[in-house]
């Protein structure tokens, strides 16, 4: 007869937390990514326009994220920004992964270790120029640019978007793109 050993009821939760953590949703529920989607269209330098604060990117102007390929085909992300409190630059270098087909712009995003967290490209303009990103809840949200300023047709058109999508666009700060400290 096999014997088991009872597993501590403590290691036993962590486990459940741990593949809580690792499954979870990606994209806030009625919210849809961009399909046909071309992963080395989206690669390169983005400058970021708007986002929702949070702790990650406090009081950080001209914050830019760039995008390559790693070797093992996930994409590199390389997000940096300059912190007006402490006079400093700060960067953060991650790993993205597709939740699934890549021509889904749904992917999960790791600047530490086992622990993703969504990014979703929600618009995207034919040419790749302009981006509107949520992250996993209605808490996350960017609006990126090829360039350090947004024309007001894709602002009103994004803002609209984000909107009718549940988020409180009241929210977004508008970052300072010049280059400058």
């Amino acid at each position: 007869m096999i014997q088991y050993k009872k597993v501590p009821t403590h290691l036993w939760m962590i486990t459940m937390l741990l593949i809580g953590f690792m499954s979870c949703n990606t994209i806030p529920e009625g919210v849809t990514a961009v399909k046909s989607f071309d992963k080395n269209k989206y690669l390169g330098k983005w400058y970021e326009i708007a986002r929702f604060d949070f702790r990650f990117e406090k009081n950080l102007n001209n914050t830019t994220a760039e995008y390559s390929v790693n070797e093992d085909g996930s994409i590199k992300v390389l997000n940096q920004g300059y912190n007006t409190q402490t006079g400093k630059w700060v960067k953060a270098e991650g790993k993205a992964k597709f939740v699934g087909k890549e021509d889904v712009a749904m992917l999960k995003v790791s600047f530490f270790g086992p622990f993703y967290a969504g990014y979703n490209v929600i618009a995207l303009d034919a040419e790749y120029q302009y981006a509107l990103v949520a992250g996993q809840s209605r808490d996350y949200l960017w609006i990126l640019s090829r360039n350090t300023s947004l024309p007001e047709d894709i602002k009103i058109k994004y803002l609209k978007i984000a909107q009718d999508a549940g988020f409180d666009t009241t929210r977004l700060l508008w970052i300072k793109q010049d280059g400058s400290k």
